[in-house]
C-alpha cells in the first residue's frame, strides 16, 4: 500500500510542478470563460431574453446560469491539455520509464488521470472565486456540493483526452484533434443555452445536444451548485468515466513513439 501511496504522491506532484512552471496554462485557462462571463453573457442575455428558473425553482441570472458550463469548459479544456501531456511524455520516452514500475498499468494511468482532474479543480476553483467577486454569487454550499460532480467530470473529460491520446502518434497532430473535439462537444450542450430554446430553434440540433456527453456533466455540475442531484446526468457521467478510463487503459500503447521513428 505504502509503494501505491508513493507513487500517486510522486505522479500528483509531478503533474503540479508541471503546472506551476507554466503559467501561461493557468491563466489562458481562466481567460476563456471569464471572456464568455464578463462580454458574452451580456449579448447572449439581450439575445435570449429569459428569465431562467427550472431546475432551481427561482430565478437567476443569465451569467449565475451559464457558469456551471464554463466552469466545465475550464475541465474540457485541462482534460485535453493533460492528454497533450501525455503525448509529449510518449514522445519523450518518460512515460516508458514510468511504465517500468512494478506497479500495475491501470494504476499509474488512472494516477494520471487523477493528478489532471486535480489540477483542473483548482483552477475551477480560482474561476468561480473571480466570478463570485464579479457579482456572480451561486448558493455558497452549492460550492461544496458541487465538488465531487467537478471532480468526476473532470475524470470523464482527462479520461476522454487519454483515450483520444492514444491515437495520436504524432504531436503536432493532436491541437487539430483537440478543437475537432472540444468545440463541437461545447457548443452542442446546455452550456450556454437551456435545451428547450435549442429546442424552439432546431429539433435535430435539440437530439445532438442531447446526447452529448458534456450536456450531461454540465448539468450535473449545474443541479450539483444549486444542492440539487440529477440522477440521470449522475449515472451517465459515472459510466461513461469508467468506460472511457477502462477502454483508455486497454488501448494505451507506449510504444507508438518508437514505431513511429523507427518507421
Amino acid at each position: 500500500m505504502t509503494a501505491y501511496w508513493e507513487c500517486l504522491r510522486a505522479i500528483v506532484w509531478r503533474e503540479w510542478l508541471r503546472f506551476v512552471q507554466q503559467r501561461s496554462r493557468f491563466f489562458s485557462a481562466l481567460v476563456r470563460p471569464l471572456l464568455w462571463l464578463v462580454v458574452f453573457a451580456a449579448g447572449f442575455r439581450a439575445a435570449l431574453g429569459i428569465a431562467i428558473i427550472e431546475p432551481y425553482d427561482t430565478y437567476i441570472t443569465y451569467e449565475t446560469w451559464i457558469m456551471p458550463g464554463l466552469a466545465c469548459m475550464i475541465l474540457l479544456f485541462n482534460g485535453m491539455q493533460g492528454s497533450l501531456s501525455m503525448v509529449y511524455d510518449r514522445e519523450m520516452g518518460s512515460m516508458r520509464v514510468l511504465l517500468t514500475s512494478p506497479l500495475p498499468r491501470s494504476f499509474l494511468l488512472a494516477s494520471k488521470l487523477l493528478a489532471t482532474a486535480l489540477i483542473s479543480l483548482l483552477q475551477v476553483y480560482a474561476f468561480l472565486a473571480i466570478a463570485w467577486f464579479y457579482g456572480v454569487q451561486p448558493p455558497l454550499a452549492g460550492l461544496l456540493t458541487a465538488l465531487p460532480a467537478l471532480l468526476l467530470v473532470a475524470l470523464l473529460l482527462s479520461a476522454l483526452g487519454l483515450l483520444l491520446s492514444n491515437g495520436i502518434r504524432q504531436l503536432e497532430n493532436f491541437a487539430g484533434v483537440m478543437n475537432l473535439v472540444i468545440f463541437p462537444m461545447f457548443f452542442l450542450s446546455s452550456a450556454l443555452y437551456p435545451l428547450w430554446k435549442m429546442r424552439e430553434a432546431s429539433e435535430w440540433l435539440y437530439w445532438i445536444c442531447s446526447v452529448n456527453p458534456f450536456t450531461h456533466a454540465v448539468e450535473l455540475v449545474r443541479y450539483a451548485l444549486y444542492e440539487r442531484l440529477n440522477p440521470l446526468a449522475l449515472g451517465i457521467c459515472l459510466g461513461l468515466m469508467l468506460l472511457f478510463s477502462l477502454l483508455s487503459v486497454v488501448s494505451f500503447n507506449p510504444q507508438n513513439a518508437a514505431l513511429r521513428r523507427a518507421a
